[in-house]
């Protein structure tokens, strides 16, 4: 595609997908493409991911490995349905507490149900609320983790602050994205299934392609891996590293605050 990534000074506060939009629209757009998905969300996730989603998130909790402990406290930022909390308390055998925030109210309720289904309710603290504007204690938390959400948000830069704020000193923050894949004909592939088969997907799942569109175009807009790692690290954090998965078809992040 012709459109090129955004880099580590910014551009993603303007991006709705291709298209160029005011500084401050962008929130509302998205989340009326979150609206729409939330009861189909993680259908949407295998649809994007051809289902390696499930082993990326795997990956990720191995990676972050939540101490078995009633004290230890999680927050999974933009991840309203539940998804990684639901992992990180299981792995924790149902000790540590999650602290589940999203911007949006439907993706929320959808989360909450499916908490109760688990029985996971007393693990779990859903809370609606801005990613740029954390209303949370500073050094509260012992991890923070965001999967598939940092490219939604649009003033990438404040929510990294924000995540090294709420964090405890030697607190990790752990980032699952959509990223560049650096294979060259996986990427050719890669591209062409996301431009032309994830809508024409997503219409038929959802009865609306756009949401889709966006959400492809937005994977294609999100910085790269090397230049994501510098934004971290302007945020603060130390020992940054990236881990690729499947050719770089998504890049799990990880930061310390020490």
């Amino acid at each position: 595609m012709a459109e090129s990534r955004t880099s580590a000074d910014g551009g993603m506060e303007t991006s709705y997908g291709f298209r160029d939009v005011a500084d401050g629209e962008k929130q509302g757009l998205v989340n009326e493409v979150f609206h729409k998905v939330a009861k189909r969300y993680d259908i949407m996730n295998d649809v994007m991911s051809m289902g390696l989603h499930r082993a990326w998130k795997d990956a990720m909790i191995s990676t972050l490995n939540p101490r078995k402990d009633p004290a230890y406290k999680v927050l999974d930022v933009a991840g309203g349905t539940g998804d990684i909390a639901f992992r990180i308390v299981e792995a924790s055998n149902r000790l540590a507490h999650a602290t589940v925030l999203d911007i949006n109210g439907s993706m929320l309720g959808v989360g909450a149900e499916r908490a109760a289904k688990k029985k996971l309710t007393d693990n779990l603290t859903f809370v609606e609320a801005n990613a740029e504007e954390l209303p949370l204690e500073s050094n509260s938390f012992d991890a923070y983790t965001i999967a598939f959400g940092i490219r939604n948000v649009p003033h990438i830069d404040v929510a990294l602050k924000e995540a090294y704020r709420v964090l405890k000193r030697g607190g990790r923050l752990l980032v699952l994205e959509f990223s560049e894949v650096d294979l060259p004909l996986l990427d050719r592939v890669y591209e062409a299934w996301s431009f032309n088969a994830i809508p024409q997907f997503g219409k038929a799942i959802t009865g609306d392609a756009e949401p889709y569109q966006y959400l492809v175009e937005s994977i294609r807009k999100f910085p790269n891996q090397e230049d994501f790692a510098t934004m971290i690290r302007q945020a603060g954090f130390a020992r940054v590293s990236y881990t690729n998965y499947t050719g770089g078809i998504a890049a799990l992040h990880s930061g310390w605050k020490l």
